[in-house]
């Protein structure tokens, strides 16, 4: 873990290395900066910051179009200064048109993270895994695809293109879109809310020649497939967004239930980590070294 005073954080130099390998990356989905330190710690070699997560835990509200790029990038700062693990991050839809798409890829570059995902939803955009999703015209999509391949100013920070095209125009109109977006210079393409196996099957089969994402979203629309199974299939990287939050808040409701009941945590101190233990966790060794330093 990088220390105050020398952050060793790795870049997008990094994250091609890594999708240069011939195992899929994983990538778990954290909301903040104490899942990205928590990803580290368990030797995990890259993050994902969730927009889905990121709504869950900055507003309580569902992934419908609520947050704003400022409110995103300020999440994607604390989370890439966390850990020095490579760091992708959702950027939804880019936040408007070419134009727009231009700033905030610059703006997510300047905030340390090593790849981003842009999606051809209408805005304001839904979860993934959602009803009643809305796309922009395949054109104006592919626009804003090259429009950030064009506006990175380091030819290694990785542009994914995401699209949500399945559920309203079909899995043709999709895989179309992908391949699309692929002669726009996308470096990853990421075809949401595939709905079988055959249509898993046919996105690595006919999206040849470019890395490809699979999105592990427990309930989702995908059927769950093992890793093996996603190896075996050619997905260069898998991403986890809801994992670590479903976990979190499942373990939240059940202390706060038995702290309730009880009305003291008594009865829970020995499934929670030890106060001691989690100041070590998160740093705590380091800052007391810093005080030594200076004092």
């Amino acid at each position: 873990m990088a220390d105050l005073l020398r952050p060793a954080r790795s870049g997008p130099a990094d994250l091609r290395a890594l999708l240069r390998r011939d195992e899929p990356l994983l990538l778990p989905g954290c909301y903040d900066a104490l899942g990205a330190r928590l990803i580290q710690q368990a030797d995990f070699d890259a993050v994902y910051m969730t927009g889905f997560g990121t709504a869950a835990s900055l507003l309580g509200r569902p992934d419908v179009g609520l947050l704003s790029v400022s409110e995103m990038l300020d999440n994607a700062r604390r989370v890439v200064a966390a850990t020095d693990l490579p760091v992708i991050a959702d950027a939804d839809t880019g936040y408007g048109n070419p134009i727009n798409v231009i700033r905030t890829v610059q703006d997510y570059e300047r905030a340390g993270v090593a790849g981003i995902h842009i999606e051809d939803q209408v805005m304001p955009k839904k979860c993934g895994h959602m009803e009643g999703k809305q796309v922009v015209p395949a054109d104006e999509f592919v626009a804003k695809i090259h429009a950030a391949v064009q506006a990175r100013t380091n030819p290694d920070f990785v542009i994914i293109a995401r699209t949500d095209a399945r559920a309203p125009e079909g899995f043709e109109a999709a895989l179309e879109r992908a391949r699309r977006c692929r002669d726009a210079g996308a470096d990853v393409l990421f075809v949401e809310a595939l709905t079988g196996e055959d249509e898993i099957e046919t996105v690595a089969s006919e999206l040849t020649g470019i890395p490809l994402l699979f999105n592990w979203a427990e309930g989702g629309k995908t059927p769950p497939l093992s890793y093996d199974r996603i190896a075996e299939l050619g997905f260069a990287m898998i991403i986890m967004p809801i994992s670590t939050l479903l976990a979190a808040t499942r373990a939240m409701q059940q202390v706060l239930a038995q702290i309730k009941e009880a009305g003291s945590p008594i009865p829970i101190l020995d499934q929670i980590p030890e106060f001691g233990e989690f100041t070590d966790l998160i740093g705590l060794p380091e800052i007391n070294e810093l005080e030594a330093r200076f004092s």
